[in-house]
């Protein structure tokens, strides 16, 4: 596996070898040891999956307090535009975010540590998105901040009347209103 830091520390983009001949590829997604020498150790207990139509926004949701988690997400069927936006009190990266494209076809992975708010909008047909957390969901903790929220200056790459959200994400507050973490 190739683990590749971005701008923002803590957040890592995986990829993951492919072995590939005439009849496909094999490609081991996760290995703890390889995870962990490169990133640290983070305890997963949730494998979950969303599959969405194109234009679907999903985010940008977070737990807060003690329901914190961290993910790693990939995506096995389509393409989609992951975000991570940074919440973490005293962060010199604080309200920054990483916008990365996982697909299929790249076979990339994204690690988000705790502390970040996270969402992913849809940029093929059809997408299957699937990814691990560290720790449980608690709906009482959970949060949504705005996908537009123009202090963070996302570029989502589809226009907003492509855009097809939940009424939980329409009504995400801004990050001026978000106590960090």
């Amino acid at each position: 596996m190739n683990f590749i830091p971005t701008e923002i520390e803590g957040v890592w983009i995986v990829e993951p070898k492919r072995f590939g001949d005439a009849r496909g590829y094999f490609s081991e997604t996760f290995k703890k040891n390889e995870f962990e020498s490169a990133v640290g150790v983070v305890d997963f207990v949730q494998d979950n999956e969303s599959f969405s139509s194109r234009g679907v926004l999903r985010g940008l949701h977070f737990q807060k307090g003690e329901f914190s988690q961290a993910k790693l997400v990939r995506v096995s069927r389509g393409t989609v535009l992951d975000v991570a936006v940074d919440l973490r009190g005293g962060s010199p990266t604080y309200g920054r975010h990483v916008a990365v494209e996982l697909s299929h076809d790249n076979g990339r992975q994204l690690f988000i540590p705790r502390g970040f708010a996270h969402g992913f909008v849809v940029l093929s047909e059809e997408a299957q998105f699937q990814y691990k957390v560290d720790n449980m969901y608690a709906p009482q903790s959970e949060a949504t901040l705005r996908f537009d929220d123009p202090a963070l200056g996302i570029d989502w790459r589809i226009s907003p009347d492509e855009m097809l959200l939940s009424d939980k994400d329409l009504r995400g507050v801004s990050l001026a209103d978000i106590e960090p973490f």
